[in-house]
């Protein structure tokens, strides 16, 4: 294999691993208990991992960007919109930054959020946060962004009024 079939495996784990660890949480979480963040801590070290993978590719492959357009999203006539993904030097550098800063915030969250009744929930969302912000970062086109991003925006919004019982971080939200 290639080194850029390496670099496309690390960039659709590094995007779905979160997306899965979210799915998964969602569906078997509350029946883990205070079990319920293996799944997406193990996630999101994983996308950290890859993500340190490939800021170290681009890092060595700095005069070729790495772009890869993994299926069509969008066809419409001969309108068509690629779901692709790019890696330059800068997103090499905000992959390090968010994947490494994520992971540690699910391991901070492990004893802030120990003994809360949604703590299934709250790792839920995290990993849901962490596959929008990827998909924003690796984006190449600005449809993608703006998906990417408006995740972030609804990632926000539940983590924000997570508790929304009470009602000051339910206004927050």
């Amino acid at each position: 294999m290639e080194s850029t079939d390496y670099m496309k495996i690390a960039v659709a784990l590094i995007v779905l691993l979160p997306l899965l660890g979210f799915i998964v949480t969602l569906l078997v979480g509350k029946r883990m208990g205070k079990r319920a963040h293996l799944i997406p801590v193990a996630m999101v070290t994983g996308s950290a991992v890859l993500s340190v993978y490939a800021f170290e590719w681009v890092f060595r492959h700095q005069e070729e960007p790495f772009n890869w357009d993994a299926f069509s999203w969008i066809v419409a006539g001969r309108f068509e919109v690629m779901w692709g993904f790019q890696v330059d030097t800068l997103t090499g550098i905000m992959l390090l930054v968010v994947g490494v800063i994520g992971m540690l915030v699910h391991y901070y969250s492990i004893g802030y959020m120990h003994g809360d009744g949604g703590y299934y929930r709250f790792f839920a969302y995290l990993n849901l946060f962490m596959f929008a912000m990827f998909v924003l970062i690796l984006a190449d086109s600005y449809l993608l962004l703006f998906l990417g991003w408006e995740g972030v925006g609804l990632c926000s919004y539940l983590l924000i009024g997570f508790w929304f019982r009470k009602k000051s971080a339910s206004q927050a939200g």
